[in-house]
């Protein structure tokens, strides 16, 4: 014999700017209209779905708050498929994972090892393609740890890793990549690391930068692994205390 169980809930209806919405970011994904591409006017819209222009309104809505579409008004106003932007869709990741780690089960071993899948390969990359306008930057972003103060050094060690990506040649890789290494370094880095850590990261980050500027994909790619494993104890004691509350 089972036991009585409560019937399952329906699930709560979709409002019908959300459907309306939804429909539009298939087309667009899908490429029917692609970016610049201007949208179907509101009565088009509204004649289409039979719902009414506010409606389409709030979908318009919806879809220009996720970066979707863009809205001018005057004559030649309207709504448009947006341009996509790199640095809206890296904002979007990093506080999507930002959000992820409050749930105890997205561990920062689990961040470091996506980081090394990208970051090390990407280091190579940087030997291969990179430029001498590449490594004036990436020498232009080292610091020296004993002349700063440590709420000072956060952004210099952040443009060292952006750099890096750039200089990979990729622009998906920096999408991707910079994502988990902000949430790395804003939550666990900014203001908790011992200054001691920054002495072992300026040592690395040179170490990093000899093997690109030689021109050494394998170097560089080893170096950066040495890199991130060196980073992991300090990461994982910042984790545990931020945990604990200890």
């Amino acid at each position: 014999m089972t036991a009585d169980r409560a019937p399952d809930r329906p699930p709560a209806p979709v409002p019908a700017y959300a459907g309306i919405a939804a429909k539009l970011r298939e087309r667009i994904i899908a490429g029917e209209f692609k970016p610049g591409d201007r949208l179907p006017i509101e009565p088009e819209l509204s004649a289409e779905h039979g719902v009414s222009r506010s409606t389409v309104r709030e979908a318009l809505r919806l879809l220009a708050s996720q970066n979707l579409v863009t809205t001018t008004r005057g004559v030649a106003g309207g709504s448009f498929v947006a341009y996509p932007r790199p640095d809206q869709i890296t904002e979007y990741l990093a506080t999507s994972l930002n959000l992820l780690t409050l749930d105890t089960k997205i561990t920062v071993d689990q961040l470091l090892e996506i980081r090394e899948m990208l970051e090390v390969p990407a280091a190579g990359l940087a030997a291969a393609r990179g430029d001498e306008a590449g490594r004036a930057e990436l020498r232009g972003s080292l610091f020296d740890p004993s002349a700063l103060d440590p709420a000072e050094i956060f952004a210099p060690n952040r443009h060292f890793h952006a750099v890096l990506l750039k200089m990979a040649g990729n622009p998906f890789l920096e999408v991707v990549t910079q994502p988990v290494f902000r949430v790395l370094n804003e939550r666990f880095l900014r203001e908790n690391a011992p200054v001691r850590f920054w002495y072992r990261v300026d040592h690395d980050h040179r170490e990093i930068l000899s093997r690109i500027e030689a021109g050494d994909e394998a170097g560089a790619r080893e170096a950066c692994h040495a890199h991130l494993e060196n980073l992991r104890e300090t990461y994982t004691t910042i984790d545990r205390t931020r945990l604990t509350g200890a």
